[in-house]
């Protein structure tokens, strides 16, 4: 049996109410289970009197802060839905997600309220309650969160939560088409929470983790922010990320788990600040959202952290598989096993099993695996087949059972009747000293149907004789890859256009590539 959402603080307040549970590293600010078991409880009530009822939806735009976490658990209390919406969005594609979910209410950081007005206009959101920064809540500027938590009664009586009914509607990030909202119960965000004490040494109520991924994405919230709550840990938020931030943080706060996404763990690398700063406490450093390059990968473990990945997707909850760290090296580009009670299967077009070792479509099911798209019949019908959801990922297993991602299915090249994974070339030029980043993309061709394409960021920005880096780059790929993955064209750039969540929008560089000339021709 699942426990909802709501119940755990209520849990942890009676058995360690005196123990941190949220920690404002920018403000320096504390509390305790009991403390937000009781601003939560408040909270809902405050937000029932607004007339958000159970099954309602509210909106959560907002920078990382302890308002965003409590917000998220008083709104499951009540049975209603949070609606994370990624801060960067424009006003036009945070309509949408207002709009298609229907929210009542909007909580947005005071920097996105002017935004967020604008996005509201011709939804149902009938009121906007800003949420201080961490600058403001320094300066004990006017807090509307706060105000609403002591307008609230503590003793309001809550509805009992159906643990499988909605707590959470995230927005894929819409990289083709519109994005959809993925239903995620309170079943799923439980039993992805009990997943994380499998990893490393486990988690427990002396658990400290470092928040610092946008709580808006599915990896920053469930990937040990859930997971550390569940289990009666601290969370150490910080509103925004930098390699300075995060490594005081550790040091300052000891702290034992971290997750952030392959554009962090490069800055933090790059940054010199392991070097500076004591990060010995960490006993898992977890990286998610995209496949984290090798190179980035040693570079890391050469520092001392016990670095591993994940697997996973919004749609399950994130942590669908994990690598442990004693295989990061001799499974070097693997995404591990499935995690506890996850079910992995690598298939066909017409969904049969493949052998190991031969390129397929994963599908997945398990506990956490997602209710289906928000109002999409149509969706759930494509991904969800015999009781199993269809990733669009393509994938293969080894005779060990481990599991390693090919790439998309919608990105994959056929060039000259041979099929490229853009995954296997980026990791394979990721290794050359001159790129800082790389992305491949498959461009039209007469010839070859499609190309090899790579969109490079080179390592020292005002090097100007890219020729001579790409004959260098060209002659590493040899050495690599079989001819029919070397890239035929390159491009340079200053840098990748990125989602928040650190995913390259590769819809932006195949318009890009339109208007850029590339530096020279690539294998012929």
């Amino acid at each position: 049996m699942s426990v909802p959402l709501g119940n755990w603080l209520s849990i942890h307040a009676r058995r360690i109410g005196d123990r941190a549970a949220v920690i404002d590293v920018d403000a320096e600010t504390t509390l305790t289970y009991r403390d937000i078991d009781d601003r939560t409880t408040r909270l809902a009530s405050a937000l029932r009197r607004k007339g958000v009822a159970a099954g309602d939806r509210v909106a959560l735009c907002s920078f990382n802060s302890p308002a965003m976490f409590e917000l998220t658990f008083a709104i499951a209390k009540l049975g209603a839905i949070t609606v994370m919406i990624n801060h960067r969005l424009t006003a036009t594609e945070m309509n949408y997600i207002l709009s298609d979910s229907g929210a009542k209410v909007v909580c947005a950081s005071t920097p996105l309220v002017d935004v967020v007005t604008t996005a509201a206009k011709g939804t149902a959101a009938a009121e906007i309650v800003p949420l201080t920064t961490a600058a403001e809540r320094l300066e004990h500027l006017d807090d509307a969160i706060e105000a609403l938590i002591a307008s609230g009664d503590a003793d309001e009586a809550l509805p009992d939560v159906n643990p499988d009914s909605p707590a959470l509607l995230m927005y894929t990030s819409g990289t083709t088409g519109k994005p959809k909202g993925a239903i995620l119960t309170h079943t799923n965000l439980f039993w992805v929470s009990l997943y994380h004490n499998n990893v490393g040494e486990g988690i427990n109520h002396n658990n400290r983790n470092l928040v610092v991924a946008p709580l808006f994405h599915i990896g920053g919230l469930a990937v040990y922010t859930l997971a550390t709550t569940y289990w009666g840990g601290a969370n150490y938020i910080l509103e925004s990320f930098s390699p300075g931030k995060w490594a005081a943080a550790v040091e300052t706060y000891s702290c034992t788990t971290a997750f952030a996404v392959p554009t962090m763990w490069a800055a933090i690398l790059r940054s010199g600040e392991l070097d500076t700063h004591d990060t010995s406490s960490l006993l898992v450093a977890i990286s998610g959202g995209a496949p984290c390059p090798i190179p980035i990968i040693e570079g890391l473990q050469a520092k001392g952290l016990s670095f591993t990945e994940g697997f996973g997707m919004t749609e399950t909850a994130a942590a669908a598989s994990i690598l442990s760290s004693e295989f990061i090296t001799t499974k070097a580009g693997s995404v591990g096993k499935p995690s506890t009670n996850v079910d992995f299967r690598v298939v066909d077009d017409s969904g049969n099993d493949v052998a190991p070792d031969t390129v397929g479509e994963l599908i997945v099911r398990g506990p956490s695996v997602f209710k289906g798209y928000w109002n999409r019949p149509e969706a759930d019908a494509e991904a969800f087949r015999n009781g199993w959801f269809h990733t669009g990922d393509l994938a293969k297993s080894d005779a060990d059972g481990f599991y390693f991602l090919v790439d998309r299915k919608k990105d994959m090249i056929i060039s000259g009747g041979e099929n490229v994974y853009p995954i296997e070339v980026e990791q394979a030029l990721h290794s050359h000293d001159g790129i800082s980043d790389i992305s491949v993309i498959g461009t039209p061709d007469d010839y070859w149907g499609e190309a090899v394409t790579a969109i490079i960021v080179p390592s020292n920005a005002g090097h100007s004789n890219y020729e001579t880096l790409i004959a260098s780059l060209e002659r590493h790929a040899r050495d690599r890859l079989a001819g029919f993955k070397i890239p035929r064209y390159y491009f340079v750039v200053d840098a990748l256009p990125l989602t928040a969540t650190g995913k390259v929008r590769k819809v932006d560089l195949r318009e890009w590539v339109k208007t850029l000339s590339p530096v020279v021709a690539g294998a012929t």
